[in-house]
């Protein structure tokens, strides 16, 4: 299965540990965010990774060259960052199967070998890793609701009043008609092309989305503290 990472975000949250590289080079326990991402996405099986890159690119490209651990790699620049449809468009014609996406400014350690056997089973078009969050934090990320089977319903960005307190992950699997919806997707009202919408669209023309309820951790590194509770988690384990 091909996997696509997202890394060209600049990190801004971040400084001053991504003043001289892009958010996906800051180290966690002694190695970079990507390498995190890249390990378990190789595990997972991973036959090609495509990395979307911008902000400091050439940082990206000159650290892992064309192939991690015998796995070819193929970058694609994002050279605006207008939300994850318009970065997931840039790698396209790349994509030819079902395929994995990561966010590449995520740390992992949980179930993702589960949702890639859901996308296999053939009974899904989508699947995504899920997890509850408190109340309060869920207005944070793209909303879920689901039917008693697990199937996602409708997701919802960032919500003022939050349907529910799943949220997405950060690791998703797809059909390639997630392109298809992509490019039907209009600007949000923060400007961006959110990939919540485009998966409002899957659902809404028929398409089936289950949702993986997390087993384990992750945390989205956007902050130092972040890095800094990464690094601790991984030492314990």
């Amino acid at each position: 299965m091909q996997a696509v990472v997202l890394a060209a975000g600049k990190g801004t949250r971040l400084r001053p540990l991504t003043e001289d590289k892009p958010k996906g080079m800051v180290e966690v326990n002694g190695k970079p965010i990507l390498t995190h991402c890249f390990d378990k996405l190789v595990e997972l099986g991973a036959d090609k990774l495509v990395v979307v890159v911008g902000y400091k690119k050439e940082v990206i490209i000159s650290h892992y060259g064309d192939e991690y651990r015998d796995v070819p790699i193929t970058y694609e620049h994002q050279r605006e960052q207008k939300g994850l449809a318009h970065a997931l468009l840039t790698v396209e014609n790349h994509i030819d199967e079902d395929f994995m996406l990561m966010l590449g400014d995520n740390i992992f350690s949980a179930n993702l070998g589960d949702v890639v056997k859901r996308q296999r089973e053939d009974r899904a078009d989508a699947a995504f890793l899920v997890e509850e969050v408190d109340w309060d934090d869920a207005s944070r990320y793209g909303v879920c609701v689901t039917n008693d089977y697990g199937e996602i319903m409708e997701v919802v960005e960032k919500p003022n009043e939050p349907p529910s307190n799943l949220v997405m992950t950060g690791f998703y699997t797809f059909t390639p008609a997630i392109f298809h919806a992509c490019h039907l997707v209009q600007p949000s009202n923060r400007g961006e092309y959110e990939i919540s919408e485009a998966i409002d669209l899957l659902i809404r023309s028929g398409r089936t989305i289950d949702a993986i309820r997390i087993d384990g951790w992750r945390l989205d590194i956007g902050y130092p503290e972040d890095r800094d509770e990464a690094e601790r988690r991984l030492t314990e384990e």
